[in-house]
């Protein structure tokens, strides 16, 4: 006799159990995958159409849902009223977005009180809510035909700003809990994505706004230089005159005139000098940074030797320069410049018997690094930063500018270098400058 088999066949019960997991998970699985799709639709667009990919994306998440009506809204504290801004709702189903604007929060103080808690307000069944007058939440949301709805806050740096929403018209809908935390990740992603917007408004604002400052800072920069150009044009000419009439009073009269006389026509003179100085000066200064000459290469060790032709060299000073100075590439002529000024600074405040200035540079790999040094006055630790001041100067006395080596710092600057110096009082001066090899 056969043994009776123990094996039992699952009941209907368990069947229909196992699927309606299966059918959950499922529905989760793909639900992700929506998420995962509209949020890398999201960070690969420019959001320039922000509008239509927030529209598509409640379209998306509302028929996967199988909600009736999507849509997201805006909280004013200030006024205690809330706002649709978008909304999607399926065939056949009336819109409300025009019916819901400034909405007095009075109306639903239950989702209200929910999402101030970070919680998400849910009514499974509308039909259910309490008789609660006709401003009360059931008098809101029966007359459009609402049977479901949930409702998730949307939180931006703490802040309560709005909510995402579903409303189901057709039939009651259920959402389980993991669907709803996947609906709080889309309503943190339209938060994400706003703010991303609000970025990209804010930078392109002050990118404009700085487009339109150095505009205006170059209109403003080259008036100021044609306006410098025209007054030191202008006041070149009548300098000249006066140098010219009372030179040639002075040299005409010299034998009538004592030398107490001629005392005053040297103090014009010397003024006329000092101020023709100033104005080359000015005029030097407003030019050196806009020059239409290309750049080029050119040996330093020539161009100092150009330079040194310039200048008036007393018996009492020696200049040593250091051979095989490298090649640059530049613009010669502020060059020249920078060599000339700081050349004639350490002349100009040299007190030894004995001067002497020297010249020099040495390789720092990415850089050249450039000196000129000398054994004069010095300069107190005090000046170092203000003597590259425009109109600055050590003394009064002298018919120098101020501006030399304000034009020299002018031209390191623009070719990405520094300058410093380093200055003991009675002992002397060196001036170092870099500039980059490319």
């Amino acid at each position: 006799m056969s043994k009776l088999s123990t094996h039992k066949e699952p009941d209907k019960d368990t069947n229909l159990i196992q699927l309606e997991k299966d059918r959950i998970i499922e529905r989760q699985l793909r639900f992700q995958n929506l998420l995962i799709n509209i949020s890398t639709k999201y960070i690969n667009s420019d959001l320039s159409d922000i509008d239509t990919l927030t529209r598509t994306s409640l379209q998306q998440i509302g028929e996967f849902v199988e909600s009736d009506r999507s849509y997201i809204f805006s909280y004013d504290f200030v006024n205690n009223t809330t706002s649709n801004t978008y909304e999607w709702c399926s065939k056949g189903i009336e819109p409300e977005i025009d019916n819901l604007q400034n909405v007095p929060l009075d109306f639903i103080p239950q989702w209200i009180n929910a999402h101030r808690d970070g919680k998400a307000f849910y009514v499974e069944d509308v039909s259910l809510l309490p008789e609660d007058g006709e401003h009360g939440l059931r008098a809101v949301l029966e007359p459009q035909g609402i049977k479901s709805l949930i409702t998730i806050p949307k939180i931006k740096n703490g802040e309560l700003i709005g909510f995402i929403g579903f409303d189901s018209v057709k039939k009651i809908n259920k959402y389980d809990d993991n669907e709803k935390e996947i609906l709080f990740v889309i309503a943190n992603m339209l938060v994400n994505v706003g703010q991303r917007k609000e970025n990209e408004e804010r930078l392109k604002a002050q990118e404009k706004k700085k487009e339109e400052l150095l505009k205006s800072l170059s209109i403003q920069n080259e008036a100021l230089n044609e306006y410098a150009h025209v007054v030191s044009h202008d006041l070149k000419a009548p300098l000249i005159n006066i140098h010219t009439l009372v030179g040639w009073f002075r040299d005409d009269h010299k034998e009538a005139l004592g030398e107490e006389q001629m005392v005053p026509l040297d103090h014009v003179l010397f003024n006329v000098e000092k101020m023709n100085f100033l104005i080359k000066g000015i005029l030097d200064y407003s030019t050196s940074d806009r020059l239409e000459t290309q750049d080029a290469l050119f040996d330093i060790n020539k161009l100092v030797k150009e330079v040194l032709k310039t200048i008036l060299i007393p018996d009492n000073i020696k200049i040593n320069i250091q051979e095989n100075l490298p090649i640059l590439y530049g613009n010669e002529w502020r060059f020249k410049q920078v060599f000339q000024n700081l050349i004639q600074n350490a002349i100009t405040y040299n007190d030894k018997d004995k001067g002497l200035v020297e010249v020099g540079g040495t390789d720092k790999g990415e850089w050249f690094e450039f000196y000129v040094k000398d054994n004069g006055k010095g300069i107190k630790s005090n000046y170092f930063e203000r003597i590259f001041k425009v109109f600055t100067k050590l003394e009064v006395t002298s018919s120098a500018s101020g501006i030399g080596l304000s034009i020299v710092k002018k031209i390191i600057t623009y070719y990405k270098g520094s300058i410093w110096l380093e200055s003991e009082e009675g002992i002397g001066s060196t001036f170092y400058f870099t500039l980059p090899k490319s």
